[in-house]
């Protein structure tokens, strides 16, 4: 008599009849999952390092970097391009890009001392923003970094320090203008077209103690249109003709600034990102092509064309990062849809409020797929981390991965409510390092002061419950 084989139990599910499937093909795509991350565990790393947890690809990032510049200088005689830091300011990713050879653009003082602090000189730190305090301008101008200038208080306050420190400093301005493409970003830097930046270019090279050496523009965040970066070039380089041949100065790089989307599924974009985001190599030619176009005839002339200079971020660090969250609950919503609680919420995804990420379970699991929402463990009715997608049945302690997350989440994370988690870096031979420790409460109280009046907790007579 042949022994039956028990079929394995498999959870059920109850969920309303809607019509229609959850996009026009009426499909729920295909379930995946993925349990390793350059041949790394992850429930290794989770058991390790705890959940959440972050977890970055040293190889992601060094190829990253290599595919940006080899399809700019493929293009173009004089690149150089340059880590922003207000994208991932993690000492380990920054060091891993300059390791490549990117200078450092920063926005701020925490930002440029961080660059000193991690050993870049400050001749290879591009300070951008609109706020740079006195002091730490003349560290910068006595360091020699690239100094952006973005409004005409500054440019009298850099003139001043250099009059005081008796030097001539030479300095780039920021420039906005409208390339048609993206809404202008017109509260950085001077105008083009109301004539502010060449009144700009005007006081800098009439002064005894400033220089124009560089202009610099950013035209947006996540620009999905390679054409409008064709129309900066454009605009940048008619400006930077009009400016020598008005003030006799001579441009040595032209800055365009970053904002290239990453392989991220943007919310109200329908299609996925392989169908709408343009590679390295469409974004380079749209650049490159016109400013080879507008600077032929400098090397007739014996003149070097200007450097070009990209500040790319995200681009180049997203997809290196993912985080790992651990499920805490499940939940049935009083329409019948599913809803998971995870470990970790907005408060350390804040990219989650604009993209839908990709989720994958690091194991297969079966079950039929239903609609799920997918919240954090926050008490905020804004801490969703997918609104909706499509998941087979969940269970209590299963492993979701969150990616591409490796751009502004790590600066933008707060500490509210929960800590903020391990992060750890998968180096080029498969090994795991931590490169920043989880908080606990010791570092989260370390920079409070009690009085000393405040230092018992209760009156004399402790509350009546």
């Amino acid at each position: 008599m042949t022994k039956k084989t028990k079929k394995k139990w498999l959870k059920p599910t109850m969920t309303p009849f809607r019509m229609g499937g959850i996009n026009k093909f009426g499909g729920t795509g295909k379930a995946i999952w993925r349990s390793e991350i350059d041949g790394v565990a992850v429930a290794d790393l989770v058991t390790t390092h705890g959940s959440p947890l972050f977890i970055y690809s040293e190889r992601s990032l060094r190829q990253n970097y290599d595919n940006c510049l080899r399809a700019f200088t493929a293009r173009y005689p004089r690149v150089q391009l340059a880590w922003s830091y207000k994208t991932n300011y993690l000492g380990a990713v920054c060091n891993i890009l300059h390791q490549q050879g990117a200078m450092a653009e920063v926005v701020s003082r925490f930002e440029y001392e961080k660059a000193r602090q991690l050993g870049v000189p400050g001749n290879c730190i591009i300070f951008n923003g609109p706020h740079k305090p006195r002091d730490i301008l003349i560290r910068a101008i006595d360091e020699n970094a690239y100094l952006h200038i973005d409004n005409l208080d500054e440019l009298f306050l850099v003139e001043e320090l250099a009059q005081e420190l008796e030097r001539k400093v030479a300095v780039g301005i920021r420039l906005n203008f409208d390339t048609g493409y993206t809404e202008p970003w017109s509260r950085f830097g001077f105008n083009v077209e109301s004539g502010q930046a060449m009144d700009a270019v005007w006081r800098i090279q009439s002064s005894r103690h400033l220089k124009l050496r560089g202009l610099h523009s950013h035209i947006g965040t996540f620009v999905l249109d390679a054409k409008a970066y064709h129309a900066q070039a454009r605009q940048m380089c008619e400006f930077m003709l009009l400016a020598e041949e008005k003030t006799e100065c001579r441009i040595e790089y032209l800055d365009v600034g970053g904002g290239f989307a990453s392989m991220n599924s943007l919310q109200g974009v329908y299609l996925p990102p392989d169908q709408v985001v343009p590679s390295m190599d469409q974004y380079a030619e749209a650049i490159c092509e016109m400013l080879l176009e507008m600077t032929h005839e400098r090397e007739s002339q014996g003149i070097p064309r200007p450097t070009l200079i990209i500040e790319s971020g995200r681009a180049l660090v997203d997809d290196a990062g993912t985080l790992a969250a651990t499920v805490v609950a499940n939940k049935r919503l009083p329409d019948g849809r599913r809803a998971l609680v995870m470990d970790a919420g907005v408060n350390l995804l804040f990219t989650a409020y604009w993209y839908n990420h990709s989720v994958t379970p690091i194991e297969p699991l079966e079950g039929k797929p239903e609609e799920t929402v997918i919240y954090g463990p926050l008490c905020m009715n804004i801490d969703v981390m997918r609104a909706q997608i499509m998941l087979p049945p969940i269970n209590l302690g299963n492993t979701l991965l969150f990616h591409p997350v490796g751009a502004y989440n790590n600066t933008q994370w707060q500490q509210f409510i929960e800590y903020r988690p391990n992060v750890v870096l998968i180096n080029t031979t498969g090994e795991a390092h931590v490169i920043r420790t989880r908080e606990n409460l010791d570092v989260v109280i370390q920079q409070e002061v009690l009085p000393q009046h405040l230092l018992s907790p209760y009156p004399k007579h402790k509350p009546k419950l």
